[in-house]
């Protein structure tokens, strides 16, 4: 098949891989200038159980920190994220998202060594715990995850301290509890890796490309492309021989999305078109029969270099209540959190910021070079049951991937095989059910 993915997140990128080596002709269609140039350029970065487990009911932040205090989308939309977390489908929908959270980063291992791909990743995920109320909070969620066979050992101070050596010992600290085979790895560095492998494998990306129009139905929707500007986007992501590029024919594609540009405005026809292009995705709702509450969720990353090794985490470290991730990405660390509803990525919240730095400072205190950091702000796409949706629009030939809101380099390798799998008609390896676009969404 012929297929169109809108979007170059990580989503957008691994789907295109996954296709590509299932054996389609695949198109990325990307208006910015590279891969994994907004949700996904700086996130926490952890991968499995421990992105998306609901470790406490009742912590201070979450979905409905920060944002406009006016503004009825914002209002609309956290009045459903209140009703479905009292839904009866609550226990069953965190089912389902710890299921893909677990296929995803398997699938992230298996194409990572079957691939090649060097990036920068470290295995374990301690959840620090500062008293006996945070230790007594923890308990349910401790035995949901033992339930579903999660790997989760409960650890005292001395246990967290050898975990994590370089953890200040001046703060409270009762225990913890470490995830040893969740990761914490480079989101964006593993998003240019797998544009090559896919470009390897005979998918084309444009960049600085926009859909104008979709029409049609089934096979043979036709989309109307606009090349906006010559970017930087055609390089690769890192220097590679013809022989590793596959010889004249990879180099030949790249010529031949650079040459579009001569022609900046094509109507070309497509079997199938995934819209995995993010927030942006809300503007085809309405063409799709769709009414899918899809909300930004703002994000905030600072990423610094270490001073020395042993001054930072190992791998990842985190709290009860879910305010950040302190997590090591080779030479540097990263501190993210944060989930503005709605706003702007442009308007950068100064307390937001402190509370990271304050975060850093209580565990990895001196532990990085602050002078000149990363700052990040980032819109994720969210719904408000919290799951994304993988599946088949209501308009045929049109698939969709998105809304994994803050978890979405979390889930994003399992949601590209289990939308590949639906794509080639198989069996996917987990219930699709629960992510069907249907779900709420028809208008």
């Amino acid at each position: 098949m012929r297929v169109a993915v809108i979007g170059a997140g990580i989503a957008g990128v691994a789907t295109a891989c996954e296709l590509a080596q299932d054996g389609h002709a695949v198109t990325v269609i990307e208006r910015h200038g590279s891969v994994a140039a907004e949700a996904s350029f700086a996130p926490a970065g952890l991968l499995g159980v421990g992105a998306v487990a609901p470790w406490s009911a009742d912590g201070p932040t979450g979905p409905f920190a920060g944002g406009r205090a006016f503004d009825p989308q914002v209002w609309r939309w956290r009045w459903q994220a209140r009703q479905a977390a009292a839904s009866p489908q609550r226990a069953a929908r965190q089912r389902a998202l710890i299921a893909l959270a677990r296929l995803s980063l398997e699938r992230t291992q298996h194409l990572r060594a079957r691939l090649q791909l060097d990036h920068e990743h470290a295995a374990g995920l301690l959840l620090l715990l500062r008293d006996a109320r945070e230790q007594s909070r923890l308990q349910p969620a401790l035995a949901h995850l033992r339930e579903l066979g999660v790997a989760a050992h409960e650890l005292d101070a001395a246990g967290c301290y050898a975990v994590e050596p370089g953890l200040n010992r001046d703060q409270p600290l009762i225990g913890g509890l470490h995830l040893p085979q969740d990761e914490v790895a480079n989101c964006r560095q593993f998003a240019h890796l797998l544009r090559d492998a896919a470009e390897r494998a005979g998918a084309e990306f444009r960049f600085g490309s926009v859909v104008r129009a979709l029409e049609g139905e089934g096979p043979g929707c036709t989309l109307r492309i606009e090349q906006l500007a010559l970017t930087t986007g055609f390089a690769g992501s890192q220097v590679v021989t013809p022989a590793q590029a596959g010889g004249p024919s990879r180099l030949a594609r790249r010529a031949r999305a650079a040459a579009r540009y001569l022609d900046p405005v094509s109507d070309e026809t497509f079997d199938a078109v995934v819209l995995a292009a993010g927030v942006a995705s809300a503007e085809w709702f309405a063409a799709l029969g769709l009414r899918l509450p899809l909300l930004p969720l703002h994000g905030y990353s600072v990423t610094a270099a270490l001073r020395s090794p042993e001054r930072g985490p190992r791998a990842a470290v985190t709290e009860i209540d879910g305010r950040y991730v302190i997590g090591r990405l080779g030479q540097r660390l990263r501190i993210a959190g944060g989930a503005e509803p709605g706003g702007s990525a442009q308007r950068q919240r100064p307390a937001a910021i402190e509370a990271l730095y304050q975060g850093l400072n209580d565990w990895f205190p001196g532990g990085a070079h602050l002078a000149r950091p990363q700052l990040w702000k980032g819109a994720r796409p969210a719904l408000p049951d919290g799951l994304p949706r993988v599946g088949p629009s209501p308009r045929p030939g049109v698939w969709l991937n998105l809304g994994h809101g803050g978890c979405g380099w979390a889930l994003a390798c399992g949601s590209a095989r289990l939308l590949a799998d639906q794509l080639a008609g198989r069996t996917p390896v987990l219930d699709a059910s629960m992510f069907a676009v249907a779900r709420g969404a028809k208008g």
